[in-house]
């Protein structure tokens, strides 16, 4: 069965390369609230909006006025102007609200750049992309199929990822007709029909004693910041803690988020081949 299968790994982009990341996202951003503008001025003029190919072919002009956008890839600048006509139909089919402008005060940035010409691929521990050339990342499995685009992305936390989409080919489990019941509880994280517990994980107590500890440092520096007239992005003491208690967010959704497809796969192949129930702790 043919699917498409995401990776996701941590990049170690060097000084010089995150640099350039961080102006793609800009250019990105830049192009995607600039033809947002043009599109709700066309809306309330003529009651029509723009469509992909009016943008796009408005892209070169662009360019020439904006020196700077040519510095950065210019397949994730076209993807901007994709993801707003994407965004518009979805909006006419009444599937999510109207677009709306990006913040560079995001703290998630993110731009896609798709697979042409052999522009993305993989050479050991790292990987080739538009403009930046090599770039180190935690290779942590193999990537097999066809690539068709690479999305980067900088978390809250000042970290960079990178989510490399493919074609591959898969084999389909054997369908059953075995069901299995869930049971959420409190003193259990989980009981099912077939006896099995899941235990609830005790290790995020530490976590979440240390979240509300560096959170409350943080109401402090905001306050700090407020007495001081000081914009956010400019109070130092700040941002620094704000990185901190971003990246415990960050921690306890990744224990989580294991700890759920740990149970999800002892499932999931429990139906393939039915086993003895086991407990994770």
């Amino acid at each position: 069965m043919l699917v498409n299968k995401a990776y996701k790994f941590r990049l170690y982009p060097n000084q010089t390369q995150k640099e350039l990341i961080n102006k793609t996202f800009g250019c990105s951003r830049f192009v995607f609230n600039h033809f947002l503008e043009m599109w709700n001025e066309t809306y309330k003029e003529t009651g029509k909006g723009l469509t992909y190919t009016l943008c796009s072919k408005q892209l070169p002009a662009l360019k020439q006025e904006y020196d700077w956008l040519k510095e950065v890839d210019s397949i994730a600048v076209q993807s901007s102007v994709k993801n707003l006509s994407d965004a518009f139909s979805r909006f006419f089919k009444k599937q999510t609200s109207t677009p709306r402008f990006k913040s560079k005060r995001n703290p998630t940035q993110s731009y896609t750049t798709k697979h042409t010409n052999g522009n993305i691929a993989l050479f050991g521990s790292k990987i080739k992309l538009p403009k930046l050339g090599l770039v180190k990342f935690a290779k942590s499995r193999e990537v097999d199929g066809r690539i068709i685009n690479a999305t980067i992305r900088r978390n809250p936390s000042g970290k960079y990822f990178i989510s490399i989409l493919i074609e591959t080919e898969i084999a389909s489990l054997a369908k059953t007709k075995q069901t299995t019941g869930i049971d959420v509880g409190i003193s259990t994280f989980a009981t099912l029909s077939d006896g099995t517990t899941y235990e609830n994980p005790q290790f995020l107590r530490t976590l979440e004693d240390k979240l509300a500890k560096e959170q409350r440092k943080l109401s402090r520096r905001y306050q700090q910041a407020k007495q001081d007239k000081k914009p956010l992005h400019e109070a130092k003491n700040y941002q620094k803690q704000r990185i901190k208690v971003a990246r415990i967010h960050e921690k306890i959704k990744n224990v989580r988020t294991d700890y759920l497809h740990k149970i999800s796969t002892i499932e999931v192949r429990k139906l393939k081949t039915p086993r003895p129930t086991a407990t994770l702790a």
